[in-house]
Parts: structure tokens; C-alpha cells; sequence
């Protein structure tokens, strides 16, 4: 099992300083490698690989003076970060989906180095700072234990701030299946999530709230002359702004797949396809400000660790069929409450999906999903 620990950096000036130098040669080095592959195919149909571009690298070293300055295991970190784009612009083109074609990274676009080789270049040192390469002791606000063996460490800037992550291997961990009764969920915009026990989680909507404040930051940002010092501190506020949502988001779908975790033994969700759904121009910025994908993904880890089962199912009719008697109840989105004709049941149509939800993964789960795994039904 790997676990991934984000730890806040809180460097001096001197040493944000020579970590935006760091990152800016990052990204020059992945816009030349992008360039060279581009021009390789385009002039001479050649496809350069990962292994020609490390062996141009390293003689770029000796002339080059800005990649001399940086760790050499980190470079080719960022080489072989290209090298996936272009393995995923080519699976999407062999799969037959809309190809991504890997782009030029804009000053403000690329925010991470990874240093592959934990211990070459980064370490976490006992005393709870960390040792960058070319950077010093940088203090480190460790708020927990690492445990495992870390196998990568990445430097990521967010705004203005600076954190460190490290991907751990704890090695195979027994973690028994969890004894607490099953439920089914319904995601939604009017509430973030409704129980199939008929309790709603309400969606904290906030995108929606800093919305007008991020109108007035864009506005200041567009008025300013570019690459001004006015310009400058209008874009680190509306990152600022940015940040601020992505960290709410991040606290709030956090504590909420903590809270099923512990309350259940298994999680009946929808398989739903939030990409086709964001395609519809009314309800796009609410689907997305809700951010269901990352509250499925960090569901699925926590209920991994806690030894719940996670099962999903197909969602097609689960608002429209009755969970009491099974027959078909057709109704419109703006109809919020379900009432039977059949057998007279009444209650709210979130909570009439969810019970729908938890009846079909109850009816075919599989074994499998007993031990924490996530399982798809159709």
C-alpha cells in the first residue's frame, strides 16, 4: 500500500528564491525537450525518446550553466515527465478518444519537481526540516509521522506557498473488513450527498461564494499592464482566491469520506460520468463545483485503508424507480419529492435513489468487495 504525506515548507527569502530558480529551469527543460521532440518530427520524422533526450541532457550540463545548477535525478524526473504526455497523447489516439497533443508550460503553469531517487538531491531530516540540493535546510511543519519507506518526494508550489510530498511504501497491510451496516448515496446539487437512511450532507457550493470575488480579481488582473508590478500582485491575489477553494473543496470531501468510512461497512455510489454530464451549459459550474470525482477518488482510498467496501452501480433509473414496490415513477428534474401511485409511498427522491442504490449493490455484489476493494456492478 503507498500513502502520500503533503508537508508545508516555510522557506526564507533567500531560499524561495533559489526554489523559483529551480522550478523556472524545470520548466525551460521541459519546454526545450518539448521543442526538440516537435522540430525532430516535424523537420525529420524522427521520434526522440526518453533515453536520447537524458544523453542530451546530460551533455547540455557541461555548457549549460542554469541545468548544471540543478539535481540531475530531478531532471530527468522532468524528462521523464514529458516522456507520459506523449504516452498518453498516443494511447488516446489508439483508443480512439480526443488526443491532448503535450503543450509549452507558461510561467504560472508548471508548479512541481519530483525527485524520483528519494535521498539524491531531498531528504527529510530527523529534525524536521528538509535538505533540498542548491537550496539548504528548509523548515518543514512535519504534523505527523511518515511511515513506510519513501520511495519519491516533489516539490510543489500552490500560489505562494510551498509543500512537500512523499510517496511512501507501507507494504502489505491486514486490514479486516469493517462490521458497520451498509449504505447507499446519492450525490447531487441540492444536497452534496443524500444517505439511503434519509440523512442529506448539504453542498457547501464554493465556487458559488467566492465567485464575485474572483470577477473583481480577473477584472484587476486584465486592467493591469502585464508583467508590471501592479499585474503581479493582482495575479498572486487571484490565486490566492484559487487556492483558498481548491483547500475547501480539499477540507470538505476529506472529512466527509472520513465520516461514511466510520460509520459503514459498505458504500453503494453511482458510477456516474461526470464528464458527459458537465457538457450540459446549465448545470456545468455546479457539477463541477461540486467536484464528485475527487470525493469518489478519496472515498475509495480512505474506505481501502478502513477495510469498507465500495460498490458501484449502474445509476441509470435509480431516481425514477420506486424503492418500495419496484414500478416505474417518471418525473421531471424539478420535482424533488417521489410519490408512488402504486404503493402510496412518499418521501424525498434523493433518498428514494439512494435506498435504489444500496438495493442493487446488496443484489450483486460481489465476494471481492469485502475486503475494502471497490467493485463495479452493472
Amino acid at each position: 500500500m503507498y500513502c502520500a504525506y503533503k508537508f508545508r515548507l516555510y522557506p526564507n527569502r533567500d531560499q524561495m528564491r533559489e526554489l523559483d530558480i529551480m522550478l523556472e529551469t524545470h520548466r525551460r527543460l521541459y519546454n526545450a525537450c518539448l521543442e526538440q521532440r516537435k522540430l525532430a518530427y516535424e523537420q525529420d520524422g524522427i521520434s526522440l525518446n526518453y533515453v536520447q533526450q537524458a544523453a542530451w541532457f546530460t551533455n547540455q550540463r557541461k555548457i549549460n550553466r542554469w541545468f548544471a545548477n540543478i539535481n540531475h535525478t530531478s531532471s530527468i524526473g522532468t524528462i521523464i515527465r514529458l516522456d507520459r504526455a506523449f504516452t498518453a497523447f498516443f494511447r488516446h489516439i489508439k483508443c480512439g478518444e480526443k488526443p491532448s497533443y503535450p503543450r509549452f508550460k507558461a510561467q504560472g503553469r508548471f508548479g512541481s519537481v519530483e525527485f524520483p531517487a528519494y535521498g539524491d538531491g531531498i531528504r527529510l531530516m530527523p529534525t524536521g526540516k528538509l535538505r533540498v540540493q542548491h537550496v539548504g535546510m528548509v523548515k518543514c511543519k512535519v504534523h505527523r509521522p511518515v511511515e513506510g519507506t519513501v520511495k519519491t518526494a516533489t516539490l510543489k508550489r500552490e500560489g505562494e506557498k510551498w509543500y512537500v510530498i512523499l510517496v511512501c511504501d507501507q507494504g502489505e497491510v491486514a486490514v479486516p473488513p469493517s462490521a458497520n451496516p451498509p449504505v447507499g448515496v446519492d450525490v447531487g446539487l441540492e444536497s452534496f450527498l443524500t444517505t439511503s437512511d434519509g440523512q442529506h450532507e448539504p453542498n457547501p457550493r464554493y465556487l458559488k461564494t467566492e465567485l464575485p470575488a474572483l470577477h473583481r480579481a480577473s477584472r484587476a488582473v486584465s486592467r493591469k499592464k502585464k508583467n508590471g508590478k501592479n499585474h503581479k500582485k493582482a495575479v498572486k491575489r487571484l490565486r490566492w482566491l484559487h487556492a483558498k477553494i481548491k483547500n475547501l473543496r480539499h477540507d470538505h470531501r476529506h472529512k466527509t469520506a472520513l465520516n461514511l468510512c466510520r460509520r459503514y461497512g459498505l458504500v453503494a455510489v453511482e458510477r456516474l460520468n461526470i464528464k458527459g454530464m458537465v457538457k450540459n451549459r446549465r448545470l456545468s459550474r455546479a457539477i463541477a463545483d461540486a467536484a464528485w470525482g475527487g470525493f469518489m477518488a478519496t472515498l475509495k482510498h480512505k474506505a481501502e485503508r478502513a477495510g469498507v467496501a465500495v460498490v458501484e452501480v449502474n445509476p441509470c433509473g435509480t431516481s425514477q424507480t420506486c424503492s418500495g414496490c419496484g414500478a416505474d415513477v417518471p418525473k421531471k428534474l424539478s420535482e424533488r419529492m417521489h410519490r408512488c401511485p402504486h404503493c402510496g409511498l412518499v418521501l424525498h427522491r434523493d433518498i428514494n435513489a439512494a435506498r435504489n442504490i444500496l438495493s442493487r449493490a446488496l443484489a450483486r455484489t460481489e465476494p471481492a468487495g469485502a475486503n475494502g476493494k471497490t467493485v463495479a456492478v452493472a
